[in-house]
């Protein structure tokens, strides 16, 4: 993985400096509370409905073994309310209908954005916290505030094996570029970019403000397929392509153009209508005019200032060169004689026959495999690492994964070096430590915001329905039998938990101060190779919280009496409503209402 450099190490121990001083002149009171809130946002601090949250960045999801360990020792230290704080939040908590879930402390949040999250650290020790983030190279830098956020990617790049191009050497480079960017520091509204090399979109590049899709044309040279406009929240929106390739040299000064537009033209008298979307698709064909002429002129009079030398792309592409892995002499032979016993062990335990099966993905060095550990489970929230299981994937990436994991899309983490021979081994201690669910892609593979338990925006809770989701749905035989279903919840209509590009996707919406709940059906991320990217359409009026796991066991029995048989196995339920379209299993929805748990909920 990419190895920070003299400048880069240097860079963010002085960020962490100038924070620790902006922290003590505010305890000081030299710096008002609204005076320091942007200081504190531009490093990643925010205050939500009861304590601090702080955003960790992790560029392009990869994380580092002794990274994990400094989340860990975090998660362990300092991700702990003093106790009249806690008492006075779950006492909060308690008050709300429904199962209330005790909160959590001492644990770390993997996010959609590939992103770790604390949610209780306090101010004060937050100087502590960068420091130690500053040792291993770790920051919080614009993973808040109207900038270029964290920029995320496939988390098998460079692994996969439908890869075309590996993308983490572009997204490094436009970390670079846009880190502390002074012309856009202050965007009308936050800015997002994703980049895939593989057919199969694994970054869900359509629903981001600009989406990079890694080509190689006829003749066989590099460049990209540009989108722009994408974006969830009120208004979910695709994005546009507005270049069908680009050369991959140009692809700086061409976001360049991109942005500095929408710097120019973007609203900033309306927080809702700020996105790049909106102004997309409001102009449309002049937008896409104008960044052809700000490219043309940044090429042509400015001297393409961002044009990425030769030199400098194989300087960095040299830093995502496959880890040494220790393996032995790799013939053919040995590759037959790891698969035979791999095959061998998966006869012996059901179990580990599963977990082959859901959670490991072929490489493209056949005798390694990509591996992902399961952070959706009973009892935790999806995505939730605690300190001790931060700290044994550290242990886990460091003996199984050349010290290399990366954080998903999918609130997961990865380990993308595993040797063929060693997966019983790892399987063994996963499954110890309750990482080893073999639900990847499966229904509990759920993704879920921190919603109204946590976040101060949001209208309603998204861990309870998560929970009641989980516990519903553990028998693994009925797992296996729904097969892949992509079911993404949000507490809000911001769409942290992309609720817009689920196959079943629940909305939490305010009604009269009471949490209610909308379900779409039909959304995808763009990794459905069956269909197109788009957001999911409402099933009908909102459910209770009562109603939504029967709401959902009802639109899942529907699917199971109408799929049929498709390319040797029974349809996905996305292909199943695709074909049969929403009005089957609207009925059911509304079906199963229920008078009773609507009244206790009034």
């Amino acid at each position: 993985m990419y190895q920070y450099t003299a400048f880069d190490t240097q860079f963010v121990r002085a960020r962490a400096a100038q924070h620790r001083d902006q922290l003590e002149r505010w305890q000081a009171g030299q710096l008002s509370d609204d005076e320091f809130k942007p200081l504190r946002l531009q490093n990643g601090w925010y205050v939500q409905r009861y304590a601090p949250m702080l955003r960790v960045a992790v560029p392009y999801g990869e994380i580092s073994a002794p990274q994990l360990k400094v989340l860990a020792q975090i998660a362990r230290e300092y991700d702990s309310p003093d106790d009249a704080l806690l008492t006075q939040a779950q006492a909060t908590q308690d008050k709300l209908p429904g199962a209330a879930p005790r909160l959590t402390t001492n644990y770390g949040h993997f996010t959609t954005r590939q992103n770790v999250q604390f949610n209780w650290i306090p101010l004060s020790q937050s100087a502590d916290v960068m420091d130690l983030l500053a040792s291993v190279n770790m920051h919080g830098i614009q993973t808040s505030g109207n900038c270029i956020r964290n920029t995320t990617t496939d988390e098998l790049a460079g692994v996969a094996v439908d890869e075309v191009v590996d993308p983490r050497p572009y997204a490094e480079l436009i970390r670079q570029w846009s880190t502390l960017h002074p012309e856009f520091a202050f965007l009308p509204r936050k800015f997002k970019i994703a980049i895939t090399g593989a057919h199969e979109d694994r970054a869900a590049i359509g629903w981001h403000d600009v989406g990079l899709q890694m080509v190689k044309n006829t003749s066989g040279e590099v460049g990209f397929k540009v989108l722009v406009g994408g974006g969830m929240g009120r208004t979910p929106v695709v994005g546009s392509q507005i270049r069908e390739f680009l050369p991959w040299n140009q692809i700086m000064n061409y976001l360049e153009a991109v942005i500095r537009v929408y710097n120019r033209w973007g609203r900033r008298d309306n927080l809702y209508k700020a996105r790049i979307k909106i102004l997309v698709k409001a102009e449309g064909q002049r937008y896409f005019d104008e960044v052809e002429t700000e490219f043309k002129a940044i090429v042509e009079h400015d001297g393409g200032l961002h044009t990425i030398p030769q030199a400098e792309l194989d300087r960095v592409s040299a830093c995502f060169a496959a880890p040494a892995l220790n393996l032995p002499a790799v013939t053919p032979e040995w590759i037959a004689k790891a698969e035979a016993d791999v095959s061998i062990e998966a006869a012996k335990t059901p179990a580990f026959a599963r977990w082959i099966a859901q959670n490991v993905l072929p490489h493209q060095n056949p005798a390694l495999r990509a591996v992902k550990l399961s952070f959706k489970r009973v009892g935790q929230a999806p995505g939730d690492a605690t300190a001790d299981q931060l700290n044994a994937a550290a242990a886990l990436v460091a003996q199984y994964s050349a010290g290399e994991a990366r954080v998903t899309h999918t609130q997961n983490l990865v380990l993308p070096w595993v040797r063929l021979d060693q997966l019983h081994a790892l399987w063994l201690e996963t499954k110890s430590l309750g990482l080893a669910q073999p639900n990847i892609g499966l229904l509990t593979d759920m993704i879920a915001c921190p919603g109204g338990d946590y976040c101060a925006l949001a209208n309603a809770r998204s861990l309870p329905l998560a929970a009641a989701i989980t516990e519903r749905y553990q028998d693994l035989d009925e797992l296996d039998d729904l097969g892949h279903i992509d079911f993404h919840i949000s507490g809000c209509i911001n769409s942290c938990g992309h609720h817009h590009s689920g196959h079943i996707g629940i909305l939490g919406v305010d009604k009269d101060g009471k949490e209610w709940y909308q379900v779409t059906l039909g959304g995808s991320d763009g990794k459905d190779l069956s269909g197109p990217t788009g957001p999911g359409k409402v099933v009908g009026p909102s459910f209770s919280s009562f109603e939504v796991p029967d709401v959902i066991e009802a639109i899942l029995d529907t699917y199971k009496a109408l799929r049929q048989p498709a390319q040797g196995r029974l349809e996905y339920f996305i292909e199943t409503l695709r074909r049969v379209g929403q009005d089957p299993f609207k009925s059911a929805a509304n079906a199963a209402r229920h008078p009773a748990a609507d009244a206790q909920a009034a």
